[in-house]
C-alpha cells in the first residue's frame, strides 16, 4: 500500500472516530495552559485537572506567581510527579516570563524552549494548542503510535518521529493530527494492551499484521 493511500485511510478514520481532537487538560489563557502542560510531565491529564483549579486560583497569573514562594507552589502541587522539580521550573518559567517577556507567552518554538521546565515537546505544544503553528509535539502517546501503525520507520527517538510525521502530515493538518495520535494512544492503541479489536485502522496498522494471530 502506498503511503498516500494509507494517509487517506488513517485521516478518513480519525475524521469519523474523534471528530473532536483537542487538549483534555483545563485552561482558560496561554499561561494555565503553560503551566498545566508543565505539570503534565509523567502525570496523567486527571492529576493535572485535579491540582490546576486551586493552583490557579492562588496564582491566576505568570506576574503572580513569580513572587511566590517555592515551598508555596510545592504545597499546591505536591499530588503530582516530581513535584520539588516542577516547582522550582514553575518559578522559574513565570519570572523569565515576566521579565524576559513582559508576562506575554511567545509565539516560537525556539523562544518557549528558553523557559525553564519547558523541553522540546512543551514548547511545541503550546505554540500549536495555542498559536496553530504547525509543529508536531511527540509524547509517548504519538511515540507508539506512530512507529506501531507504520507511520515512521526506523524512528529511535521523539525528534525522529516528529521529523518523519512533519513530512507526512500538510501544515494544515497537524495540530489536529498531533491530538489524533494522542487520543487514540490513550484510549485505543494502549501501551500494554493495545485494543485492535475497537480500532478501525487494522489495514493500514505494521502491529495488527505482525500480532493479529495472537489477538484472536
Amino acid at each position: 500500500m502506498k503511503q498516500k493511500e494509507k494517509y487517506d485511510i488513517l485521516v478518513n478514520y480519525f475524521k469519523k472516530a474523534i471528530p473532536v481532537a483537542e487538549s483534555e487538560l483545563e485552561y482558560h489563557s496561554p499561561y494555565e495552559l503553560l503551566v498545566a502542560v508543565i505539570l503534565s510531565a509523567q502525570c496523567t491529564d486527571k492529576r493535572v485537572n485535579m491540582i490546576t483549579p486551586a493552583f490557579f486560583e492562588q496564582f491566576p497569573t505568570a506576574e503572580i506567581l513569580a513572587k511566590a514562594t517555592q515551598d508555596a507552589v510545592y504545597e499546591k502541587i505536591k499530588s503530582c510527579s516530581y513535584p520539588n522539580n516542577k516547582a522550582k521550573n514553575l518559578l522559574g518559567m513565570a519570572r523569565m516570563l515576566t521579565d524576559t517577556f513582559h508576562g506575554v507567552l511567545p509565539d516560537s518554538v525556539e523562544d518557549l524552549q528558553k523557559l525553564p521546565g519547558v523541553g522540546r515537546k512543551t514548547a511545541n505544544v503550546v505554540a500549536s494548542v495555542i498559536y496553530n503553528k504547525p509543529v508536531m509535539a511527540v509524547d509517548t502517546h504519538v511515540f507508539r503510535v506512530s512507529n506501531r501503525i507504520g507511520l515512521t520507520k526506523n524512528a529511535k527517538t521523539p525528534l525522529e518521529v516528529e521529523k518523519q510525521l512533519m513530512k507526512i502530515f500538510p501544515e494544515s493538518i497537524i495540530p489536529k493530527a498531533h491530538h489524533w495520535l494522542i487520543l487514540h494512544g490513550r484510549y485505543t492503541c494502549k501501551a500494554r494492551k493495545p485494543l485492535c479489536e475497537k480500532c478501525g485502522l487494522p489495514a493500514i496498522c505494521m502491529y495488527f499484521k505482525e500480532h493479529k494471530s495472537d489477538l484472536k
